[in-house]
């Protein structure tokens, strides 16, 4: 069922200022579960609040995963989106992990294209500049007990987005100490549940007072992510060969699309050694002394990469090479076939057109 709004929301400005996840679009995809009837319709309407029970599982026991996902906007003013189904079937796993019932992946992404049809003006047409989506899964029993959630509720809401950082394309530094940890062996790391992301929202304050911009993550003093990002290292290994290395999906490190995306692009193009496995941040720092260090960079949906221009740890900044100025040679190279790709400017398999 399609209801078209008949009070079209203000659309923002496409400049720097816009802020990320502010303003949200016209309308809003809903899909609703009961263990009795199983899925209901999927329902499209103008975006507003919903009418939520108190004891609601999502709201007592945090019963929640989520995605981030884009949609872009070519020359020829096509909608596009990248690899959607990574997203769908992902997020897919995280609610059977969660306890909440199974959907279609391909089913699932045939409504959101259609709240994307409905919602099409508000994809910017500007590099640079996206309509994030954000697909949200919950469990919505209205019952104290905590156990399997006896109703749920799929939805997705829109909002026009410029580039994640507002200084764009520009090197963040890191902040590392043992104090803290995003994820740890046998608990849901490798899942993108909204808890795993609100405890970090203290230490982000916490480190930005002191100047840096994202908190890299350790477990057992091996290096696994970068704020809400995967964490890459190109580096000349002890063995004196070229590598680039990232933390491997050990049930703490989440599955992104975009670190799928770069070990396949790099391994392609099979120029240096690409591996998948712990490293300590003795080893990081043990290479930036010996000036193996060649690069380092995050990537994520939002940010889709983003440079690394620092390190603190253990009392002490790590600066990290930047051979371009205000990034790595690799990490450029990624970030402008990712871009291509994404906006249409490449054809390539991963781009999802929507007539």
């Amino acid at each position: 069922m399609i209801e078209k709004t008949k009070t079209p929301r203000v659309k923002p400005e496409l400049n720097d200022k816009l802020p990320f996840g502010r303003y949200l679009a016209d309308h809003l995809l809903e899909i609703n579960w009961t263990a009795e009837a199983g899925w209901d319709l999927p329902r499209i309407k103008p975006y507003g609040p919903f009418i939520m029970d108190p004891s609601t599982s999502v709201l007592n026991f945090a019963i929640e995963c989520f995605e981030g996902m884009k949609a872009y906007k070519n020359a020829k003013s096509e909608v596009l989106l990248f690899r959607p189904l990574r997203n769908m079937e992902r997020m897919r796993s995280s609610g059977k992990a969660l306890c909440l019932p199974d959907y279609d992946p391909e089913e699932f992404l045939l409504c959101i294209v259609e709240l994307l049809k409905l919602d099409r003006d508000w994809v910017p047409q500007k590099e640079g500049f996206s309509l994030y989506l954000r697909p949200t899964f919950i469990g919505d029993s209205d019952m104290f007990e905590l156990g399997r959630p006896q109703a749920a509720k799929l939805f997705v809401i829109n909002s026009p987005v410029g580039p994640y950082y507002p200084t764009g394309f520009k090197p963040v530094a890191l902040y590392c100490d043992n104090t803290a940890a995003r994820a740890y062996p046998g608990g849901m790391g490798h899942y993108k549940l909204g808890g795993n992301y609100a405890a970090g929202i203290k230490h982000s304050e916490r480190i930005a007072k002191l100047g840096y911009q994202q908190m890299l993550w350790l477990i057992d003093d091996n290096v696994t992510e970068v704020g809400t990002m995967n964490f890459f290292v190109r580096w000349r290994n002890e063995n004196g060969v070229e590598e680039l290395i990232t933390a491997p999906l050990d049930g703490t490190i989440l599955p992104g699309v975009t670190r799928e995306s770069i070990l396949s692009l790099v391994r392609g193009w099979g120029e240096i050694l690409v591996s998948e496995k712990k490293f300590s941040i003795t080893d990081l720092v043990k290479a930036s002394e010996e000036r193996r260090l060649i690069e380092c960079f995050g990537c994520g949906t939002a940010a889709v990469v983003s440079p690394v221009e620092k390190f603190f740890y253990n009392g002490k900044d790590y600066t990290v090479p930047l051979a371009l100025g205000n990034s790595g040679e690799l990490t450029k190279r990624l970030w402008d076939k990712l871009i291509a790709i994404q906006y249409g400017i490449t054809k390539h398999p991963w781009c999802y057109v929507i007539d």
